[in-house]
């Protein structure tokens, strides 16, 4: 009994720090107000253009300029839990038992997804090694196609820049978000302004805002229990999904709350290059074009195999593989009438295989290394000039 009782006051803790972070004291309210202002305004304005997820895209892109531009704005990590939480939620509403009863005919695409990890990988970890001249750990860990949080902490633990490892994670998710949306929207032809299935928070019977706070609440606190990855995602979507599997309920998310959860979510990515500067930003914006393109090529070119091997729709494939964020590729599928189970799987293997085999794999290429290290002039984890 001593284990789920230490489990369940660690979780206590968590939801304790998560208030006390957000005391005046603590939180930069109105550099927030500022960056959810900017927010709301660049949703507006993209939903009106009918460019795709514009609750997600347009603040997105309003506060990372604003960032560069240094404008006084912010959003810390701590209010982005909640809002997962609600489209982890969203997500599970999506499974069926058609869907679940697939999983096992799967393989081939997941097969396909480990050759594309180890291609990714080694091309873009050769690339920043030689075009962007960062030393092999920083290189490497800034290389890994996934895993952002865990490749900052092994990273810096090897000697890499923990810095330059975070911005060209965010870069990537970054890029690939801003610029994948826009690719299928016009390869496509299909309009990604609003879910598939939107339902109105003023026509949904209230027992489905009850579900909707007890998918998610329940979903956190299993998610903390069994120390998933992206805990507030899916732990909210295993038991959404499980609900919806059961018959207990066929709820969907209100499109209005929906919408205020892309909208601090596209706000806290703008805003994480708050506070750097703008050179080192710009420096690694610009690399981040190479290794952005070199994803997506790897991206497409896995599918289309997969594709005409398997049958798999290589549109699926392609948001099943691309190296972007779980939650940001998962809302689009949803809004392309993809499998979004299939792709949420594979993006959670994508991260398990990442943090289970790199630092394994660098330990044997640091191995054989070493000779070249010792030639290497440069060091610290930043660019050659």
């Amino acid at each position: 009994m001593k284990l789920p009782t230490l489990l369940v006051a660690a979780w206590m803790l968590d939801v304790r720090a998560g208030f006390a972070a957000m005391r005046p004291s603590r939180f930069p309210y109105p550099r927030f107000a500022l960056a959810l202002a900017l927010g709301i305004g660049g949703g507006l304005l993209f939903q009106r253009l009918s460019l795709p997820l514009p609750w997600m895209m347009g603040p997105m892109m309003f506060c990372t300029l604003a960032a560069l531009l240094r404008v006084p704005v912010a959003a810390p990590p701590v209010i982005r839990p909640p809002m997962t939480m609600v489209i982890g939620v969203m997500l599970g509403a999506a499974f069926s038992p058609d869907l679940v009863a697939r999983i096992p005919q799967w393989w081939p695409a997941t097969l396909g997804l480990v050759l594309f990890i180890a291609l990714c990988g080694g091309s873009v970890v050769w690339y920043l090694r030689a075009i962007g001249g960062y030393d092999r750990t920083t290189a490497y860990f800034a290389g890994m196609p996934g895993g952002l949080v865990e490749m900052i902490s092994i990273g810096e633990e090897r000697g890499g820049d923990g810095q330059v490892i975070a911005l060209i994670h965010s870069v990537r998710i970054l890029l690939i978000v801003m610029t994948l949306p826009f690719a299928i929207q016009w390869l496509e032809g299909v309009s990604l302004n609003r879910m598939a299935g939107a339902v109105s928070m003023f026509s949904t019977p209230a027992m489905g805002q009850i579900w909707l706070i007890t998918c998610g609440l329940v979903g956190c606190f299993i998610g903390h229990m069994l120390k998933l990855p992206a805990k507030y995602l899916l732990g909210p979507m295993l038991v959404s999904a499980a609900v919806h599997l059961a018959g207990w309920s066929d709820f969907k998310p209100p499109f209005e709350i929906v919408n205020a959860a892309q909208l601090i979510l596209g706000v806290v990515i703008g805003c994480r290059f708050a506070g750097t500067a703008p050179r080192t930003v710009g420096h690694i914006i610009l690399l981040s074009l190479g290794s952005t393109a070199i994803l997506l090529f790897w991206t497409a070119a896995c599918a289309a195999l997969v594709s005409s091997l398997t049958g798999f729709r290589a549109m699926t494939l392609i948001l099943a593989y691309s190296p972007g964020g779980l939650a940001e590729m998962s809302l689009i599928a949803l809004a392309v009438h993809a499998e979004v189970a299939f792709v949420a799987a594979h993006h959670i293997i994508r991260i398990f295989v990442v943090m289970v085999a790199a630092a394994p794999v660098y330990a044997v290429i640091a191995h054989f290394g070493r000779r070249e290290d010792r030639r290497d002039p440069r060091g610290g984890g930043m660019p050659a000039e």
